[in-house]
């Protein structure tokens, strides 16, 4: 066993997207910090590898579905010049951009893996976790006692694959995993079926069916389907969520907001005619993103096909009696399995069908201290990356002492509730396990935390522009360094720079942007708007 110092020493695992920001804010707490990625580089999932590989890894094209300035870190703005919606080689050089900034990556062992974590000896007092890692080069194994383990590395790495559908035995080409998909090479001039309309899926079938004979998308409850654009061409998560667009869904019955939403959508393509008009509500199931998806059911070279009935050899029949023959390749485009199998040999976190019984989807609920934390389980309505950030901050506030964290009691009455509203809201599925909306999870961490975001109207007397932009702008995480431990300096500029960097996206000539945005509000109708909900608060 390798000693440890008196002071605080933490262990993450994973430097990808959300192993980064949790070296970052245990560095801000003062701790010692060491990281362990198995891979010979950080970036995760981000990181596009062409060979096969047992870990997470986007497509070739793939292309982030939130924008810019919502996936960014909550110190550190991306680059105005950069696309709003980046590629994932753009994703990756930020994520390296961050590390270099903070010098993260010298408190990283590449190439060493994880093995296991477990309670230390009289962990009840301590809280401690004993942590072996092998050495890929040497083949070396240590173990290390650490006070505090972050555990990142995501849940997209075990492929769930569902029963065999009839006949499928006597089908001779290839089934596969979305998971296992790099890029459109190899499937030219082919009959695929692609199973599943996730974002995965959809980003697949729209690739091959610029190469292939001919592409079939099998959607067994259909889904609606967002564009990453929104009116005026500005990113649409920019546009929807802001304090302001929260109030109104507080005070609108929820069936006129879905109905509005419904409506939006079906205006850019009818949903029913184009064969994936889903029974479930607009907003009861992960939202899937896709710009292209209509525009390739259009001309044809995209399908939409009900569940698979059966195989009969290389021929596909599906549950409306159609059927597709000459299939070359199946691709299965149908989730992933959360599983901690080096958790003490996966026995600690128990997973059912996907459900996991964390606290806040960070903390087990069966251990009496917050010392072991999962960052990054969650499939938001919004961007993964700052919620991982403020998961990380909250596990390190924790360990550090200095959390609002409530009794176990409180934590069950809590996980009862959004139990209920998750099975009230979203179709029963596997997918549906870790859903949370940004805005109302990011201030639920926060207040755990301590950095709340101060209220648009406790602005008003000193700094109007701030009342202003707290309530319009878009609400990304710059807004939650303005308090709280290791306040930003940086983030009011940050804030007040958000609507330049999404304009410079455009024009790297830095001309007067055009675009409509939803901060450019005129001093009148901000002081009407202000005045109205003044009057809800004091009211409600």
């Amino acid at each position: 066993m390798e000693p440890t110092t008196s002071r605080r020493n933490i262990c993450v695992v994973g430097a990808g997207a959300a192993g980064l920001p949790s070296i970052r804010h245990a560095l801000l707490y003062g701790f010692n910090v060491v990281c362990y990625e198995a891979q010979s580089e950080l970036g995760g999932l981000w990181r596009f590898n062409p060979e096969d590989t047992e870990y997470s890894c986007v497509m070739r094209s793939t292309v982030i579905n939130t924008s810019k300035e919502f996936t960014a870190y909550s110190d550190f703005p991306p680059l105005p010049e950069e696309p709003n919606f980046m590629h994932n080689s753009r994703m990756l050089n930020y994520l390296k951009a961050y590390a270099d900034h903070f010098k993260l990556t010298d408190h990283i062992q590449f190439e060493h893996k994880a093995l296991s974590i477990s309670r230390a000896d009289k962990y009840d007092a301590s809280g401690q976790w004993d942590v072996r890692v092998q050495n890929m080069k040497s083949s070396e194994i240590t173990t290390t006692r650490f006070d505090g383990v972050l555990h990142c590395t995501g849940h997209h790495a075990l492929p769930y694959s569902p029963a065999l559908f009839p006949g499928q035995e006597t089908f001779p080409g290839r089934v596969m995993h979305a998971h296992d998909y790099k890029d459109w090479r190899g499937f030219e001039n082919q009959t695929i079926v692609v199973v599943g309309v996730g974002n995965s899926g959809c980003d697949i079938a729209v690739e091959l069916s610029r190469v292939a004979k001919q592409v079939h998308l099998v959607s067994r409850r259909g889904t609606w389907v967002y564009n990453r654009i929104y009116n005026y061409g500005r990113p649409v998560d920019c546009t929807r969520y802001t304090r302001l667009n929260a109030a109104i869904k507080e005070v609108v019955p929820h069936s006129i907001a879905a109905a509005s939403v419904r409506k939006q959508l079906n205006f850019r393509f009818d949903h029913e005619l184009y064969g994936l008009k889903p029974k479930h509500d607009v907003m009861g199931a992960h939202p899937t993103i896709n710009d292209e998806l209509p525009n390739r059911i259009a001309n044809g070279s995209i399908r939409v096909r009900p569940q698979i009935n059966r195989f009969n050899g290389t021929t596909v029949h599906f549950e409306d009696g159609s059927m597709t023959e000459g299939v070359d390749t199946v691709i299965l485009s149908t989730g992933y399995t959360v599983s901690f199998p080096e958790i003490e040999s996966g026995e600690l976190i128990k997973v059912d069908n996907n459900q996991v019984d964390l606290f806040q989807y960070v903390f087990p609920m069966c251990l009496p201290h917050d010392s072991l934390g999962i960052i990054g389980l969650i499939q938001p309505f919004g961007s993964i990356i700052p919620i991982a950030e403020m998961q990380a901050r909250l596990v390190l506030a924790a360990i550090a002492g200095e959390d609002k964290m409530p009794v176990k009691t409180e934590r069950e009455a809590i996980m009862s509730r959004k139990a209920a509203e998750m099975s009230k809201r979203y179709v029963q599925s596997r997918r549906h396990t870790v859903q949370v909306d940004y805005l109302p999870y990011m201030d639920e961490l926060a207040s755990l935390i301590g950095c709340d975001v101060p209220a648009w109207y406790t602005h008003l007397p000193h700094d109007q522009t701030m009342a202003r932009l707290t309530l319009t702008a878009p609400h990304t995480a710059y807004f939650y360094r303005l308090s709280g431990p290791h306040a930003w300096d940086g983030a009011r500029e940050a804030i007040m720079g958000i609507e330049e960097r999404i304009s410079r996206a455009f024009n790297s000539n830095h001309l007067k942007a055009t675009a409509q945005s939803a901060t450019k509000i005129s001093p009148g109708l901000f002081l009407v708007i202000a005045a109205i909900l003044f009057v809800l608060l004091v009211v409600s």
